[in-house]
């Protein structure tokens, strides 16, 4: 599809060192972090790296006149499949585009581009005081833009909500080059549709982000960690239920069972006691150690209602990072257990986390696969992670039913199929379940009045 005259455009457009097309660096853009299997038909055709806006502006307008696909990529760190090229074409690596433009410290709000690291962002405004809360999994590799396009979560969603929260304004480049700007610095603004929300989480379906503005808040000024161990998952669950209808929220708030757990405590060399099911680890801000201590105590209380066998609460930063590095380090020690760990992101109420983690056992008990279950219990959002060996025809077999039944059992309790990782390829045959024929329609004419020759990301969400 990809002629040399094309190449050649293209090569004018960014430089010649920006566009590859050689085989291995053609592979290198072929997957991401999801767990889709390696396959030849999904490199690009092209890699191209551009570095400013109009040079995106100039290869989507290439792209568009010839019908060529285009797949928007940050960092890869996905889990659906987002950043993968289905349908060859070019990959268009935003990881060029890593300034920080302003901070605009009165108005409290920055404005970067799109591949800036979601990391150097937060500290760049910690720097001054100022917060962005949003803190994915994948925060010290995953990309600003990436983080917009998936709507990115995070442990702090319990308390600071997710990227679309923070999201004020957009510079994107639409699927035939022309370059248009969403929202602004004005808090209030219902001037026509709300484009800015339309582009948050459309996963590189509708346009290419170039640029993010995005709000802030004052950083606190204290923090404190509390681990708090139970006998039962149920009554892990009710305490982080209690918490909230107390009146206390906690900036994050994260559940792991018992399999998630002991697999901890195998790849840390830790002693837990086996009659544990459940963890939650808490985080708590404010103004002084003395807001910390008295929502500790609340916390402390209200566990000791619902049976809480261990309560520790971190006595410096250090022991916080300790407890902190269990959750962060739990994706590895699990996947550590089986060849495949096929994790998945589903969003319910947070009244029904505790009856979805149970008919997740169940299904787990069906098919006969270890199933760990962890997440963002404070806001609803699980991780359940079936670990399996999708080699064996059979078990992924198994797998594949199983994770049908995770998705029907998330949408029977009022759930959803995402709560932060998008749908992408992954979870594309599911979208009807979750949002009914009418309203994939409804998608379908949005996407058709964006990107009319269906270039952008083609083959993602249905």
């Amino acid at each position: 599809m990809i002629n040399e005259a094309i190449k050649e455009k293209l090569r004018t457009a960014v430089g010649p060192e920006n566009v590859l097309d050689k085989d291995l660096d053609r592979f290198g853009y072929s997957y991401d972090s999801s767990f889709i299997p390696l396959l030849p038909a999904n490199s690009p055709e092209l890699v191209v790296r551009p570095l400013t806006t109009a040079e995106v502006s100039a290869v989507m307008a290439i792209a568009h006149e010839h019908g060529i696909p285009v797949t928007a990529r940050g960092a890869a760190s996905g889990r659906t499949g987002g950043s993968i090229p289905v349908k060859g074409g070019i990959s268009l690596s935003l990881d060029r585009m890593t300034k920080i433009i302003e901070l605009d410290e009165r108005n409290m709000m920055v404005t970067a581009e799109a591949g800036v690291r979601t990391i150097d962002l937060y500290n760049h405004c910690a720097a001054k005081g100022l917060f962005y809360p949003p803190d994915p999994a994948s925060w010290k590799m995953s990309t600003i833009g990436g983080n917009v396009a998936e709507n990115a979560g995070g442990m702090r969603a319990v308390k600071y909500g997710v990227t679309s929260n923070y999201v004020m304004g957009l510079e994107v480049v639409l699927a035939d080059g022309r370059v248009i700007t969403t929202g602004g610095k004005a808090i209030k603004n219902v001037t026509g549709y709300n484009l800015t929300s339309l582009f948050t989480g459309s996963e590189g379906t509708l346009g290419i982000i170039t640029k993010v503005l995005l709000r802030l808040i004052p950083m606190p000024k204290a923090r404190n960690t509390l681990q708090l161990m139970f006998p039962s998952l149920d009554d892990a669950c009710a305490t982080i239920h209690g918490m909230l209808q107390a009146g206390v929220v906690p900036a994050s708030a994260e559940l792991m069972d018992k399999m998630s757990i002991q697999a901890v405590a195998r790849h840390r060399k830790m002693d837990i006691d086996p009659a544990i099911e459940a963890c939650v680890i808490i985080e708590v801000d404010g103004e002084d150690e003395a807001a910390l201590a008295k929502q500790a105590g609340q916390i402390k209380q209200i566990a000791r209602g619902f049976a809480v066998a261990e309560v520790r609460i971190a006595a410096s930063p250090k022991e916080a990072d300790d407890i902190w590095a269990i959750r962060r380090g739990l994706s590895s020690a699990v996947g550590a257990m089986a060849p495949t760990r096929l994790g998945e992101d589903i969003s319910v109420p947070r009244d029904a986390f505790p009856e979805v983690v149970r008919r997740i056992k169940k299904i787990s008990e069906k098919y006969n696969l270890p199933i760990a279950v962890y997440g963002h219990a404070g806001d609803g959002n699980l991780h359940p992670s079936v670990l399996c060996d999708l080699q064996n025809p059979e078990e992924a077999e198994r797998v594949h039913k199983a994770v049908d039944e995770i998705f029907a059992a998330a949408l029977a309790v009022g759930g959803t199929l995402s709560g932060e990782h998008g749908i992408g390829m992954t979870k594309r045959r599911y979208i009807a379940d979750a949002l009914g024929e009418d309203g994939v329609v409804a998608l379908k004419a949005v996407k058709q009045a964006f990107d009319p020759k269906g270039i952008l990301n083609p083959d993602k969400i249905w």
